[in-house]
């Protein structure tokens, strides 16, 4: 098992202090997960048109519709991972907003521990064309529809950050 690097979790705890939204009691959870050795983290990005009316998912053969994202790399920073994440799996690139949107908790199949997510976002032109990675679409899905994915709580999580932060998203060219 590979574990997280002390340059890798001390990023990851910095953007936990400064994201927008906590869920699942994320921020406990990682100052006592600190004292011993941390699983792998995940990072993903909610890439949201500009018109704030659609996100970019992948369409995951497990998971179903979820944001891009995955597995922070030893050594790698979690905005260092959801930037690759999104160019992997989506094709496109973009700025990612300076507070990260969202830290929280979740089991990514029922035999694992917990894992420590922090979600990034970004704003990024529907034109831009999409790519996909090992048969998992992408695609940009409007906000508003209910997409079914392993994670549901998302949807308004999603929604809601919209809603309330959209002056800290930031626009790529």
């Amino acid at each position: 098992m590979i574990h997280v690097t002390q340059r890798t979790l001390d990023a990851a705890a910095a953007d936990a202090r400064r994201a927008v939204q906590e869920f699942d009691d994320a921020r406990t959870w990682l100052e006592e997960a600190r004292t011993g050795p941390m699983e792998p983290l995940a990072a993903e990005v909610w890439a949201i048109d500009p018109t704030f009316s659609h996100i970019l998912l992948v369409r995951h053969r497990w998971r179903g519709w979820v944001p891009p994202g995955g597995k922070v790399e030893p050594d790698e920073t979690p905005r260092e991972a959801a930037a690759r994440e999104l160019l992997e799996e989506t094709g496109v690139s973009g700025e990612l907003s300076a507070a990260p949107a969202a830290v929280f908790l979740r089991s990514y199949r029922s035999d694992w521990s917990p894992t420590l997510g922090l979600a990034y976002a970004a704003i990024i032109d529907r034109g831009h064309p999409l790519s996909e990675e090992s048969h998992q679409p992408a695609a940009w899905v409007p906000l508003k529809h209910d997409w079914q994915g392993a994670f549901p709580e998302d949807r308004d999580r999603i929604r809601r950050y919209v809603r309330q932060f959209p002056c800290t998203l930031v626009m790529t060219a």
